[in-house]
């Protein structure tokens, strides 16, 4: 860990100080790995270069929120006052526990790229970010088949079996390595139960939201509204904007009703981020955006702009095409149309302002829980989803 030696200004410096730990994360497992074989090493490489083409989302915001947390002075930008130096924050820290920040904000980036190895191989997804995933590098360099989606017919079934397990197992030593991570992170030890605590109701919402997401798309579960939303509330919500949040209170030893405070903002916020990726991947430019275009309507996402369209005389014009696998691009464009007309992309839109609106009489009514800086960060991040298209 070099985090406790690099002084940290701004967001590039941090972005840069969770790289290098990411880094020598992935270079280090890789090294472990050499025993067992090149396959192995292998597959720690290709996971290493894709967890550190990401946006950092996660961990940046866990970060800036405990940085903020720290009563910066509102009236000069720049890094957080620093407390007089004790035994446990001496002198030479840049931050109090910035080592720890540090490596908590890595391992939640390692939970985010494990949800998603999983996540690819239940929906079949090849691609992320507009290039082959994990599972689509492995099945190119099988030298069996093709990670093209559209050129399904080439593939081996050997190599996307292979490729497949190859996402399934690194999903799985992410989550191992996760808690090792938060187990092993420099903080007294109630600390420490805390974080694990919430990383433990953290993956089992995930899981849950997961669970429903595929009952709800096999039609095992009844797609209402209602049932929609709570799974995309459970799916992405609690790790993308809860987790980090509570995180960074408990890091900073913050009280309960500030931790509290903002795992409801964190919820809010969550859902009118899906909500976005729900109307992104339907409507949004997938040059921007980086995903397969369409995927939702080919794999039969039960989203909120479905579960509305249910409830419309367009319905029927829709259900034939949507779920097909072989779906044409002029009948996803002729979905979209048929969405619009509906009103359903309206009704999400309306949706997701809702969401923000409530976010927003939330630090209104909660004012004296939250640091005047940590309500600067929150609003920042709140104006960044409101109109994004990626």
């Amino acid at each position: 860990m070099t985090a406790s030696t690099v002084v940290l200004h701004d967001r590039s410096d941090v972005r840069r100080a969770i790289e290098r730990e990411l880094s020598e994360i992935f270079q280090a497992r890789a090294s472990a790995a050499a025993p067992y074989g090149n396959s192995f090493v292998r597959l720690w490489t290709l996971a290493g270069h894709s967890v550190l083409g990401g946006k950092l989302v996660r961990p940046l915001l866990l970060v800036e929120t405990h940085e903020a947390l720290h009563h910066r002075d509102p009236e000069r930008p720049g890094p957080a006052a620093l407390p007089a130096p004790t035994a446990q924050y001496p002198q030479d820290r840049a931050w109090p526990n910035q080592e720890s920040v540090i490596s908590i904000a890595a391992a939640i980036e390692l939970l985010h790229y494990s949800f998603l190895l999983h996540d690819d191989v239940i929906d079949g997804d090849l691609t992320r970010r507009g290039r082959p995933n994990l599972i689509g590098a492995l099945l190119a360099e099988s030298g069996t088949g093709t990670s093209d989606p559209v050129d399904a017919e080439n593939m081996s079934v050997a190599g996307l079996h292979w490729a497949r397990t190859g996402g399934i197992l690194m999903g799985d030593l992410l989550l191992a390595s996760t808690h090792q991570i938060f187990a092993r992170a420099c903080v007294p030890q109630a600390t420490r139960l805390r974080l694990l605590d919430l990383l433990e109701y953290t993956i089992t919402e995930s899981v849950v939201g997961e669970q429903l997401d595929v009952g709800l798309g096999g039609g095992i579960i009844e797609p209402d509204l209602g049932t929609v939303l709570t799974m995309s509330t459970y799916k992405t919500a609690t790790y993308t904007f809860e987790l980090p949040l509570r995180a960074a209170a408990i890091l900073a030893d913050t009280s309960s009703q500030v931790e509290s405070t903002l795992s409801s903002a964190g919820r809010h916020l969550g859902l009118a981020f899906q909500l976005q990726d729900d109307l992104l991947s339907t409507f949004g430019d997938p040059l921007r955006h980086g995903k397969d275009p369409f995927s939702d309507l080919r794999e039969g996402k039960q989203t909120a702009l479905i579960a509305y369209a249910r409830m419309t005389s367009e319905w029927p014009s829709i259900e034939p095409m949507f779920g097909s696998a072989s779906l044409s691009k002029e009948d996803a464009l002729r979905i979209r149309d048929l969405l619009r007309q509906c009103g359903a992309e309206q009704f999400v839109q309306g949706l997701v302002d809702e969401q923000l609106r409530s976010f927003y009489e939330l630090l209104s009514n909660r004012a004296s829980a939250i640091p005047a800086e940590v309500r600067r960060v929150l609003v920042d991040l709140a104006r960044q989803l409101e109109g994004r298209q990626a």
